[in-house]
């Protein structure tokens, strides 16, 4: 049970204000209330360490941004509330709506002057975290406003890539149309259809197959058709053979496609089609 006693000591434990938690609840009478009352809008969280007291970087804007809730948000606004304030991690509040698929919060940030191109100090966009998270509406407000389609992360990460490994196929159609770099390798060498190819995520393939993508040994010293095959996945196989992968192409330690697997259905796939380049 909840105590005026207990709630006040949580937040002078936590440096998290009484604006803050009705922020993040959606309890816009309870904001309203205390913006009038005179709460600062624009203090940022604090949060009591061992050895000092540092900087969160949350305020009651991000909090509403996060939940979702636009009403508070436009509120917060016309209050003199700043989308310039981050978190520990870069977080924005454009930044954690975008995360978590808030479309009017984004278009209500986008309105009061939110800088499109934030990103966390890891170098995650808005996009790239709509595009994780799969949220479409999200990423075609984010692309119609300006957001940068091939904007990596610092690991080389691209939005494309991310929705690639996370099976949203939708997304990985409208980035493409929208002009991401079928073929962008994160550091490690891998692009979007090896990773695709890897889950067994067919239909994020096909849509990446409509835009040609490289189909040979990449930087990391393998092709998409040999992660296939490791993965285990028949159609995933068969697909990328029937878009001209070359069975007969070898990793870099030498390995065959067919060299990574006993499974006999997809050996004899492979086999019919090093039959079929032969003749």
């Amino acid at each position: 049970m909840w105590t005026a006693g207990t709630v006040y000591g949580w937040i002078l434990s936590h440096g998290t204000t009484l604006l803050m938690v009705a922020s993040y609840a959606g309890h816009i009478d309870c904001v309203r209330e205390l913006v009038l009352q005179g709460a600062d809008i624009n203090l940022q969280r604090e949060i009591a360490t061992f050895m000092c007291t540092m900087i969160n970087g949350t305020t009651a804007l991000f909090f509403a941004a996060q939940q979702g809730h636009n009403d508070v948000v436009r509120f917060l606004f016309e209050f003199g509330a700043s989308t310039e304030f981050r978190t520990k991690d870069g977080g924005t509040a454009l930044l954690a709506a975008s995360q978590y698929g808030h479309m009017q919060v984004v278009e209500t940030l986008l309105k009061h002057g939110a800088n499109i191109h934030d990103q966390l100090y890891d170098g995650a966009t808005s996009l790239f975290l709509a595009a994780q998270g799969g949220y479409l509406d999200v990423i075609r407000l984010l692309l119609s406003s300006g957001a940068k389609v091939n904007q990596p992360r610092q690991d080389g990460t691209a939005p494309l890539w991310i929705a690639s490994q996370m099976g949203h196929s939708e997304v990985v159609r409208v980035m493409l149309l929208r002009g991401a770099d079928r073929d962008a390798a994160r550091n490690d060498g891998t692009t979007a259809l090896l990773k695709a190819a890897n889950k067994g995520y067919n239909d994020v393939i096909e849509e990446l197959l409509k835009f040609s993508p490289s189909l040979g040994i990449l930087k990391n010293g393998t092709s998409a058709l040999h992660a296939a095959v490791l993965s285990g996945n028949i159609k995933t196989v068969a697909l990328l053979l029937e878009a001209g992968a070359d069975p007969a192409l070898r990793n870099k330690a030498n390995e065959l496609p067919a060299e990574l697997t006993k499974n006999e259905r997809i050996l004899r796939l492979l086999r019919s089609k090093e039959g079929h380049r032969k003749n």
